[in-house]
């Protein structure tokens, strides 16, 4: 522990002595109920910004501040996110741009676990089907991690890094860092985030260490003004122990390749053309021994592993046009394609993975053309539109699946499938006077089932042993809201309805087929509310916001399985500038609506959960503009709880671990974290 505090004081004498006293300004706020919504259904939020509960490890854990988001826990890392209730492939996550797919049948890696939040300047959640420009639509919503453009009008560097202590062996670094001049520039980065098992409110230790890394660099050409270039990698790795199943993850790797060009004023016409190309390739293992204690059993007399990888590529070019002095328009092309592999061995010792080939078991491809339009009505009215058309194609390289402990030969084995599937919304918004806006959009979401509802974890239809075949899920949803922006008050209020047809339900209990996971086109409907408030005056801020989801299962006449309760936060901030000291009061309701064995394809319902509240403190220490120390408690009456949607933690027996109805939240956890900016 002395060598850890000794780095924080390092990094934040260094810079005292280097900046005079007067040089300090005023404090960011750490951001403890949520970033506020300025912009209709946008939410763009700085992922440097302290923030509690504890800063972010992974996306999922960033996202789940953000009103309207909740994480499906399976150990201390790689959650999967869950916005409005929906979850997996509802929820469309970039990557500078980019489509990252996961490789585990059982989303031991979804796309958020190969996302390092500090990493990148900027995170941007786009609410309902309300944008085309990403790729085929996000039903629930749209988020992108972003980096900021580089540039330099003159010789000169930038840099930042960050280091985090915290309870259970918590230890994070940050750093990253560029430089150029007005024709070149490079820019680097690495992160690495650790940490043990942690224990929950009663002291139990919850099978969750994690260790992951990245590092990333970028090389770009700016030959003039208004022309960038840019060639990137990154690559990535890491391990993460889980609670609720008979494997952990022993191998995250990924690997990319990617390459920009954009060029900016081509004429009064064309504001900007874009292309954009890359490649990501995640290869991951799974194994029951390596993070574990390996007990041989009948089910499992010999240790296991499993190897799934997935190769992504994409393309996409993209035109803005100025088409008047009111109308701006985007128009392009995207597309990808995505192959998935396996390999794996029941034993070890004797058959290792590594001398196995790998067996091509799906591919899918994607061309989508899409356009968006921003029309000024006037001053005050603006009008905001787009379409959208994506021609799937998708091949079942399955010879044989699963039944039960058996291998039988695929019914759907070598078959392909294409679809044409359309997209669109239209959004009116409306500045009633100065500060206030309202608006209300329509959008519609035609989605190809994944990987996880056709190919993976022998998932079958209610007829036959393939879920191939199963239909597209459509989503037609209504969103109203108003954001009002007056004197030290700030109000923002976002309603939605919605229907979905064909919406694909995992179902573990359907009659006849009890304990196989049967994918099934439902009927169904959901509607919600996110709501936040703040008013700031001198130097207090205090800050709430809501969350609210609710659905039907129209076709069974049950509640719509994993939704999560209400959800209120509330914060408080007392802030000089230099230092501040704030609170943070999460209260989730009692969830009672349930259908258990129904849900998606990251887990089902287990039973109803009873409320809790977690109370956690925060401060944070300003000396000056360039070095921000902030500490917390989290959970400080150390609760003991789980998140509804969260999984089984008595899946499986862990040997050594007491198992639990769900995987539980960590307990009381103290955090330390000084981060330095340079420029």
């Amino acid at each position: 522990m002395q060598h850890r505090m000794l780095t924080l004081a390092v990094l934040c004498a260094i810079h005292q002595t280097a900046l005079a006293e007067e040089d300090a300004v005023s404090l960011g706020s750490v951001i403890v109920t949520a970033p506020a919504m300025e912009e209709p259904l946008t939410v763009v939020t700085d992922p440097k910004a302290p923030r509690q509960p504890l800063p972010a490890h992974d996306g999922a854990d960033y996202l789940k501040t953000i009103p309207g988001f909740n994480v499906i826990r399976k150990g201390g890392t790689d959650g999967d996110p869950v916005l409005r209730g929906m979850a997996a492939s509802r929820v469309s996550i970039l990557q500078d741009g980019e489509v990252i797919l996961g490789g585990c049948g059982n989303r031991m890696d979804p796309p958020t676990a190969y996302i390092y939040p500090e990493a990148f300047d900027k995170v941007t959640v786009i609410k309902g089907p309300q944008t085309v420009l990403y790729g085929p639509v996000g039903s629930a919503g749209t988020v992108l991690f972003e980096r900021d453009p580089v540039r330099f009008t003159a010789p000169g560097w930038n840099a930042y890094g960050s280091a985090l202590f915290g309870s259970f062996g918590r230890n994070d670094q940050v750093l990253s860092a560029s430089g150029g001049s007005a024709s070149f520039y490079l820019r680097g980065g690495v992160t690495r985030s650790e940490m043990d098992d942690y224990e929950d409110g009663d002291g139990k230790t919850v099978h969750s260490r994690y260790e992951r890394w990245s590092n990333d660099l970028a090389l770009g050409w700016t030959p003039d003004a208004d022309t960038t270039v840019e060639l990137s990698t990154v690559n990535s790795d890491g391990e993460a122990a889980y609670a609720d199943r008979s494997m952990d993850g022993t191998k995250f790797e990924r690997e990319n390749w990617g390459v920009k060009f954009e060029r900016r004023n081509v004429s009064d016409v064309v504001e900007k053309v874009q292309a954009h190309a890359y490649y990501n390739y995640v290869d991951h293992v799974m194994d029951n021994y390596s993070l574990r204690t390996f007990t041989p059993s009948m089910m499992m007399p010999n240790p296991a592993v499993s190897n799934p990888d997935r190769e992504t590529t994409g393309l996409r070019l993209a035109t803005t046009l100025r088409a008047g002095a009111d109308t701006q328009a985007v128009v392009g092309i995207d597309q990808q394609r995505n192959i998935h592999t396996i390999r794996s061995t029941m034993n070890q010792t004797m058959m290792p993975y590594e001398d196995m080939a790998r067996v091509e078991d799906a591919r899918f491809d994607n061309i989508g053309v899409f356009g968006e339009i921003e029309y000024l009505a006037g001053d005050v009215d603006r009008i905001v539109t787009g379409l959208r058309a994506d021609q799937w194609h998708a091949e079942d390289k399955r010879a044989t699946v699963r039944v039960g402990m058996m291998s039988v030969p695929n019914p759907t084995a070598n078959m392909a499938r294409d679809k044409t599937l359309a997209s669109g919304f239209l959004r009116h918004e409306h500045d009633f006077s100065a500060g206030t806006t309202g608006y209300v959009g329509i959008g519609h979401s035609e989605r190809f089932p994944d990987y996880w509802e056709l190919i993976s974890a022998n998932k079958q239809s209610e007829t036959t042993i393939s879920a191939f075949l199963t239909r597209p899920e459509k989503v037609t949803q209504l969103d109203v809201g108003m954001i009002r922006e007056a004197g030290p008050w700030h109000l923002s209020v976002a309603g939605f309805i919605n229907q979905i047809d064909d919406y694909i339900l995992i179902d573990t209990q359907f009659p006849g087929k009890e304990g196989t996971a049967i994918v099934r086109n439902v009927a169904a409907n959901t509607w919600g509310t996110e709501a936040g408030l703040a008013w700031t005056s001198g130097r207090w801020k205090l800050d709430g916001s809501l969350a609210y989801v609710q659905g039907n299962n129209a076709t069974d006449n049950t509640p719509l399985a994993q939704l999560p309760p209400l959800e209120l936060h509330l914060g408080a901030e007392y802030s000089t500038g230099t230092w501040s000291l704030g609170g943070l009061v999460r209260k989730v309701a009692r969830q009672d609506r349930v259908d258990v064995g129904a849900g998606n394809i990251v887990g089902q319902d287990i039973g109803t959960t009873d409320g809790f509240t977690v109370l956690s403190i925060n401060g944070s220490w300003k000396p000056n503009k360039t070095v921000l120390v902030s500490a917390g408690i989290d959970n400080v009456t150390d609760q003991t709880y789980a998140e509804h949607i969260s999984r089984a933690g008595n899946s499986v027996m862990i040997t050594g671990y007491e198992q639990t109805t769900r995987v539980n939240e960590p307990g009381r956890n103290y955090w330390i974290k000084a981060s330095i900016k340079l420029d």
